[in-house]
């Protein structure tokens, strides 16, 4: 080691060195402009605009490559231009790692921390390249020998095979991120189809990804059948919650029944849907809560859908008038508030009913109808309410309560 750096410092010491030092500076410092004049024409949100961090290293290798092409043909030593490269080849790889990992999790936490430890390994790997320790530590991990059944494989040939799995799932990942930003693009596709198809080429991309990995290492994929008969007897028998729930979200998906956006209710629960995965269904309330429904309830289970097939619903308001009030002049009153809201449309024209005679008095219904249920309908029928309390005591009539008269029989 100590002589690897005594040989550096005399080499920095040479002119020609130090000539070729600045001529690197000058190269990377117009792959920085360039680079720059690339990203401002590139937009960050196409399916290619994550793929802006790439343009400084991929410059700086290209004008490197054309420097290190010219001192071939004119009999020039170069001996840090090599060392870039590698360098800007590792950063090229390891930008694009996280990117896909990026494109496939955008919201997950994880990701950055993930980014850190390849971009750790892939400079470790280099420095021990530059270093020359890397072919020792390969030769050292080769005599390990780990029986795998009838084969025997190395430990250098495991941590070839899971770098080999790891680079073909981050290919798959980024494919199946580009495929699912043109697939959301697609105008006049559904919503639903659009997350189906991105969802089913992802998987597909991804054990088309693990299969080739194992080829890389040499490992026979027929071997997988016995995986395969365990793992369908397992999901038969310990996770049919599990894969039902996956069925049916894809069924939910495919049949239009329930759509991003629609106002449901299940039971007692209520709300917007939000997102539709392939294992639940995500509904906000008008609280703020949100609801995680498994798919399999929604497919066995009596849903309601205010925006199934027309998003206007009805909303009602009930209330009482004395028996000696005027119950036309009120069923009038009633039927005017409503359009006095912005969220209350008018075909259907609001409808007011003398529904029954009750102790305290006679019961009215208000029915109007809104288009955004989304919205909820607790201010809107606050609102009415307000207005009939205001409008009835203007007009005289009155809303009774209960009243009980008490007679004392035979007083002392």
């Amino acid at each position: 080691m100590d002589g690897l750096l005594t040989d550096v410092l005399v080499l920095l010491t040479t002119p020609a060195s130090l000539r070729e030092l600045l001529v690197l500076a000058a190269l990377l410092a117009l792959a920085v402009l360039l680079a720059r004049g690339l990203r401002s024409k590139v937009n960050r949100e196409s399916s290619v605009g994550g793929l802006r961090s790439l343009a400084f290293p991929l410059l700086a290798i290209l004008l490197l490559s054309a420097l290190r092409f010219v001192a071939h043909h004119n009999g020039w030593k170069l001996h840090f231009v090599a060392v870039a490269v590698q360098l800007l080849w590792a950063m090229v790889g390891i930008r694009m790692v996280v990117f896909a990992v990026q494109r496939a999790f955008p919201k997950s936490p994880w990701v950055t921390s993930f980014g850190r430890s390849i971009a750790a390994l892939v400079w470790l790997g280099v420095a021990l390249d530059l270093l020359g320790i890397l072919p020792e530590l390969i030769q050292w991990l080769d005599t390990f020998v780990l029986p795998l059944g009838k084969t025997h494989i190395t430990l250098w040939g495991v941590c070839q095979g899971l770098a080999s799995v790891l680079g073909a799932l981050v290919l798959a990942l980024w494919l199946g991120g580009v495929i699912e930003a043109r697939l959301l693009q697609v105008v006049g596709m559904d919503r639903s189809v659009q997350i189906v198809l991105s969802r089913v080429v992802k998987a597909l991309l991804i054990l088309i990804a693990v299969l080739v990995g194992m080829e890389l290492v040499g490992l026979d994929i027929t071997t997988l059948s016995v995986f395969g008969g365990a793992l369908g007897v397992g999901l038969g028998f310990g996770m049919q919650k599990i894969a039902s729930n996956y069925v049916s979200g894809f069924i939910i998906l495919l049949d239009h029944s329930i759509r991003l956006g629609d106002v449901i209710q299940v039971g007692s629960d209520r709300g917007e849907v939000m997102q539709i995965t392939t294992r639940y269904t995500v509904l906000r309330a008008g609280s703020g809560s949100h609801f995680l429904l498994p798919n399999e309830t929604l497919v066995g289970s009596v849903v309601i859908n205010d925006s199934f097939a027309d998003p206007r619903v009805r909303v009602a308001v009930k209330v009482q008038v004395a028996y000696q009030s005027d119950v036309e002049r009120a069923l009038q009153i009633l039927e005017e508030l409503p359009l006095q809201e912005a969220r209350v449309i008018a075909d259907p024209a609001p409808k007011a009913f003398l529904v029954s005679f009750d102790d305290s008095g006679m019961t009215l219904e208000l029915g109007f109808w809104i288009n955004d249920p989304e919205k909820g309908s607790l201010e809107i029928r606050s609102n009415i309410n307000r207005a009939i309390l205001r409008r009835f005591r203007e007009e005289g009539i009155e809303i009774p309560f209960p009243q009980r008269e008490v007679r004392l029989l035979n007083p002392a």
